[in-house]
């Protein structure tokens, strides 16, 4: 019977509950705060001299508030947002259909743009300067230009890897901001406003015991709020006590700073099959069956954080404090 309602929970739309406990405006946002304070200056000066926002380009690892940072900004201008992702846009035709839908002042929201095609790039610098999109339609030896107004927007691009972006791209954006780590304050407080919000109290102890296990990421806060709840709902309590976070979190093996199986399993085959180290990407990847975009991208911006990794020129290499962590002795 607790198996089946654990199931049940866990067919709830994730997207809907993400879309529920976004925060809406500046003020409702935690964390990130010399970010958001400078965005507030902005979004305020540019609705001062009626005037589109700058493009805005937000960087850092994933799960730490660019989606919702977006849609805030919008909020605050009082427009639209309308929303891509890189790899969705493949042909000029796709730029283009996004680009005709918007109204003046709207906001264009293009997550992971580091995926976007260079050719589909070099179409987005005139619209991004100058409001005006070049495309060529026809096949070859009957193709022709065609130039389309565009109304006045801002452009919000989101990555993981600022560094892939082209240096033509990059310098196009008026705004650019680094999200990084949470502190367990400020996560906590997140974790409290998560538990208004969809209307589940928790334990002060429970909140904090949760953020330190949460990888400085408000997703991954959130994400564990919602299965910690299951694991209350089943049991028959009404509020998440730190006995019920403290359970569940172990049953889904994160330990008490937030490493899960992979992390160990990564730092593992760094001390175990290459001695602690330096290892290539590559062969990290061959050997714990992770792709490299994943391991660079989720889990080693947390490890590199933590002091658990360290990356040389000549590849990974595991700290000692890993080792203790760990309680793996090291080799001699």
């Amino acid at each position: 019977m607790k198996e089946s309602i654990i199931t049940n929970y866990e067919l709830i739309d994730d997207q809907t509950l993400d879309n529920t406990i976004r925060p809406e405006t500046i003020d409702e946002y935690i964390g990130q705060t010399d970010v958001k304070e400078n965005i507030r200056v902005f979004v305020d000066a540019a609705k001062m001299r009626k005037e589109p926002l700058d493009h805005v380009l937000l960087y850092g690892p994933p799960g730490l508030g660019k989606t919702t940072l977006a849609f805030i900004i919008a909020h605050e201008l009082g427009t639209n947002i309308k929303t891509a992702s890189g790899p969705s846009i493949e042909k000029s035709g796709d730029l283009a259909a996004i680009l005709s839908s918007l109204e003046p002042g709207d906001v264009l929201f293009i997550d992971e743009i580091h995926r976007m095609p260079r050719t589909i790039e070099e179409i987005l610098y005139p619209a991004m300067e100058d409001y005006s999109l070049d495309i060529i339609v026809g096949s070859e030896g009957n193709s022709r230009n065609i130039k389309i107004d565009l109304p006045p927007f801002t452009l919000v691009g989101a990555t993981t890897r600022a560094g892939d972006l082209s240096a033509p791209l990059r310098d196009r954006f008026g705004i650019v901001s680094k999200l990084q780590f949470y502190s367990m304050e400020e996560l906590t407080d997140i974790v409290k406003r998560t538990s208004r919000v969809l209307e589940m109290p928790i334990e002060d102890e429970a909140a904090v015991e949760l953020a330190t296990r949460s990888r400085g990421t408000p997703r991954i806060a959130n994400r564990l709020f919602k299965r910690v709840r299951d694991f209350a709902m089943v049991e028959g309590c009404d509020t998440i006590t730190l006995d019920v976070t403290e359970k569940a979190l172990d049953r889904l093996k994160v330990d008490k700073i937030g490493l899960d199986n992979t992390d160990r399993e990564l730092l593992l085959a760094i001390i175990n099959r290459f001695n602690g180290g330096p290892v290539g990407i590559e062969a990290l990847s061959s050997s714990i069956g992770e792709e490299v975009t994943t391991i660079e991208d989720v889990y080693e911006p947390y490890l590199l954080q933590i002091g658990l990794l360290k990356r040389t020129a000549r590849g990974r290499v595991v700290t000692e404090k890993a080792y203790e962590i760990l309680g793996v002795e090291k080799r001699k």
